[in-house]
């Protein structure tokens, strides 16, 4: 059991309006989408949910810079579309190539000071909600330790493949006495039984993985693509060796990118995943298999130049829902 373990499955079923709250800056959602907060009558084919906060490790990690990712990201993406009828050349195409998508924002799971460990519940649930309407949850962090809550919300629907971009390992299994923080979701992730395998892409330089974490990686049988292989071998030669024909769950952090599209991160790094290179890549995942969800977390906003990294993140939120329209994900 982990130290967030307790209510993985909330007993009772809480009114999904206090789930989340609409989205900050005037309610302004992605794209300007509809503000779905009622998640107990959720109509959607695509459903975008904040989750700002994630379990943190020092009192000062409460509220952090990153909380406000969301927002930036929502904020961006009036740079990033200017309209379902124009042409996006990374699709070929409109963004829907002319079909009916219902695409909602359910806006951000709530926080509460006095429960650290709430949001936590409550993005689970609200996950697990968007999940039985069948809708392609799109997640926007907060924190990497924000694809805990929403792997769990995938319990009985596996097997289901990670597929994480990242400059870190993040298998620690304990720090400060946190389990469920930013430097531990995979090795959360390892734990889930409808978790089948895990691929980490982008993987450089040093963080706070020591050997045993890396030993623990490798014994589960991870498999870890560096930014050195990434580089020599393409991103195209990397997904055939992803099993086709899986249920993927794509987890964005953006420390795993180049700087050069992705600056406003707290821990930089040089190298990293291209934005041609991540886009090869969810196209790719969308063409041999079913990508079920995405979340892009450890936007730190403040750092952002020119809105670059939120109008990046856009555009790769943008790249999935294209290519799953054309895949006939929601007809």
């Amino acid at each position: 059991m982990t130290g967030n373990d307790e209510g993985r499955t909330p007993e009772t079923h809480a009114p999904a309006a206090k789930l989340t709250a609409p989205p900050r800056q005037d309610r302004h959602t992605f794209m300007n989408l509809e503000h779905a907060q009622d998640l107990d009558h959720l109509e959607a084919d695509v459903a975008v949910l904040g989750l700002p906060y994630g379990d943190p490790y020092r009192i000062d990690e409460v509220s952090n810079d990153q909380i406000n990712a969301p927002t930036a990201i929502r904020r961006a993406s009036s740079h990033i579309s200017g309209g379902l009828d124009r042409w996006d050349f990374d699709l070929g195409g409109t963004l829907l190539d002319g079909r009916s998508v219902r695409m909602v924002d359910c806006g951000d799971v709530v926080g509460d000071a006095r429960d650290l460990d709430g949001h936590y519940r409550r993005a689970e649930q609200a996950v697990r909600m968007i999940l039985k309407t069948r809708a392609l949850p799109i997640v926007l962090g907060g924190d990497h330790g924000i694809p805990i809550p929403v792997l769990r919300a995938y319990e009985g629907r596996g097997p289901i493949t990670v597929i994480q971009v990242d400059a870190h390992l993040d298998w620690i299994d304990r720090k400060f006495g946190v389990s469920g923080g930013y430097s531990s979701p995979m090795r959360r992730a390892s734990e889930m039984d409808h978790v089948a395998e895990i691929f980490q892409i982008g993987l450089r330089c040093q963080g706070s993985a020591r050997r045993e974490e890396f030993e623990a990686a490798t014994a589960y049988g991870a498999h870890l693509v560096t930014d050195l292989e990434l580089q020599r071998r393409g991103m195209a030669e990397i997904l055939s060796t992803i099993p086709d024909g899986g249920n993927y769950y794509l987890t964005l952090d953006a420390d795993g990118f180049d700087p050069s599209v992705m600056p406003a991160v707290a821990g930089p790094a040089p190298g990293g995943v291209t934005y041609l290179q991540a886009v090869q890549l969810i196209h790719g995942l969308v063409g041999k298999g079913r990508v079920v969800g995405m979340d892009i977390c450890e936007i730190t906003p403040a750092r952002d130049i020119n809105d670059i990294t939120a109008i990046t993140a856009g555009r790769l939120i943008l790249n999935l829902i294209g290519k799953a329209a054309r895949a006939g994900y929601f007809d």
